[in-house]
């Protein structure tokens, strides 16, 4: 069995692109997610995936398997709705009610694209949006610092909350500690005392 654990570097994709057509993994959104999975390559060849926790793999990564095998990933079809709006505002209000959800979204030149969901098809079409049924692959759009959406409970919490008081820092200049309330002292003059009621 083939065992994948990393991406390609830039080196050996361009070297094995140049060579001949890759081996495939085409699998839908919800698989392409999984950083452990057994499957089956395009050619048949039995695989395991042991890819980073956290790791998303989206169509157009080029992995590496440990003998030094290139898999290219493809999204394959699946079910999804695809929604238009009148006016860019409609999108623009769609898509922020679909965030305020945390849902995976593929963003189009004038589409949105979103896995079947007929609770959200019945939000967005009360938004005033249109929205249709398809079978199509699905690319969300890669999460804020380079993976997909994650929650305080996951593995990589820590790595990503540091991440984001860097770049807070770099941009406002100054240093805070990472708790949600900072401890502030104060110096007093022993000589009066403080009343409290």
């Amino acid at each position: 069995m083939l065992r994948i654990e990393r991406f390609a570097d830039h080196q050996s994709t361009q070297k094995g692109l140049a060579s001949q057509p890759l081996v495939k993994l085409v699998l839908p959104f919800e698989l392409r997610q999984k950083s452990r999975l057994r499957t089956t390559l395009s050619d048949g060849t039995e695989a395991a995936l042991y890819m980073p926790r956290g790791t998303i793999l989206h169509g157009g990564d080029i992995l590496q398997a440990e003998d030094g095998t290139l898999v290219r990933v493809e999204s394959s079809p699946e079910n999804v709705l695809v929604i238009t709006g009148s006016t860019p505002h409609d999108l623009i209000k769609a898509a922020y009610h679909l965030g305020n959800r945390h849902t995976p979204v593929e963003l189009g030149e004038n589409y949105l694209k979103i896995e079947s969901d007929d609770v959200l098809k019945e939000m967005l079409l009360q938004l005033g949006v249109a929205v249709k049924e398809d079978l199509a692959p699905f690319q969300p759009e890669r999460g804020a610092y380079g993976g997909g959406h994650r929650h305080g409970h996951d593995a990589t919490f820590a790595e990503d909350h540091a991440l984001a008081n860097q770049l807070f820092n770099e941009r406002h200049g100054h240093d805070h500690p990472t708790q949600a309330r900072h401890p502030h002292t104060h110096s007093h003059d022993d000589s009066h005392s403080h009343e409290y009621p």
